[in-house]
């Protein structure tokens, strides 16, 4: 039995697409499934209770397709089902990882998922079992982030971990700009302002008007995610309603 312990007993993590995507970031990588899977299962056995959220970009980008003339409506609901497949092969991962795991999605689909129901999902999610949302929220016009947003709100999570391939937010693209600076923490209210692209605004703005706190991480260094949720180190930058801002360094 471990003798760590989690500063969370419920979470919601943000996967993007990529976090699965094969090679050309396109795809599904069962490999990387399975390593994202016992990740989870590492989290898991601390006794938190899980919900996670996983975009469709490795599969279809809904805001591409509107940009070279699809609907934009028929494109966001692309995008919505490429989620939905996301979710049935971390599902998988999961499961083969001995973890019970539901997807509920906001479109139905009953062969192959739960509708989305919230008291169903808190119990689940009270039985200890992996809440997989998919199909964002059900309509276009809206991100996954927004999704999680919303989702991590309505089941009662403490934080939602957002998942990227950067180790937090910075003042600037740090692939363009060597001297960007990363924040250890930032407002909403900032992140808006300063469009620092962390999630949109209506995804920041339900946080902030919910006092629901983001931490922005990078999933793809193997541990991350447990260390984050043990608080054995200072991990990604933090979002939250205190004005306070912090920059890494300072």
């Amino acid at each position: 039995m471990s003798q760590e312990t989690s500063k969370y007993k419920r979470i919601l993590i943000k996967l993007s697409g990529e976090a699965l995507a094969g090679e050309g970031e396109f795809g599904i990588d069962s490999n990387k499934a399975h390593s994202l899977a016992e990740e989870i299962k590492e989290v898991h056995s601390l006794g938190v209770e899980i919900a996670l959220v996983v975009g469709g970009g490795n599969l279809i980008r809904g805001a591409n397709l509107a940009k070279v003339g699809m609907d934009q409506a028929t494109a966001d609901y692309m995008g919505m089902l490429a989620t939905i497949q996301n979710a049935l092969a971390l599902q998988d991962a999961c499961e083969k990882k001995g973890l019970y795991t539901r997807v509920q999605s906001a479109i139905d689909i009953h062969s192959i998922a739960e509708s989305y129901i919230r008291r169903r999902a808190v119990r689940h999610l009270e039985k200890k079992r992996i809440v997989i949302f998919a199909g964002g929220i059900g309509n276009p016009y809206f991100t996954t982030d927004t999704a999680a947003s919303l989702r991590a709100v309505e089941v009662g999570c403490e934080v939602i971990l957002k998942a990227t391939k950067v180790d937090g937010v910075y003042d600037a693209d740090p692939k363009k700009e060597p001297n960007a600076k990363r924040y250890t923490h930032i407002s909403f209210m900032e992140s808006i302002k300063r469009r620092l692209k962390v999630m949109d605004s209506t995804a920041l703005s339900l946080c902030m008007e919910n006092n629901m706190s983001i931490i922005v991480f990078d999933i793809f260094k193997r541990g991350n995610l447990k260390d984050l949720v043990v608080g054995n180190k200072k991990i990604g930058t933090l979002i939250s309603n205190s004005e306070d801002i912090r920059i890494d360094g300072e």
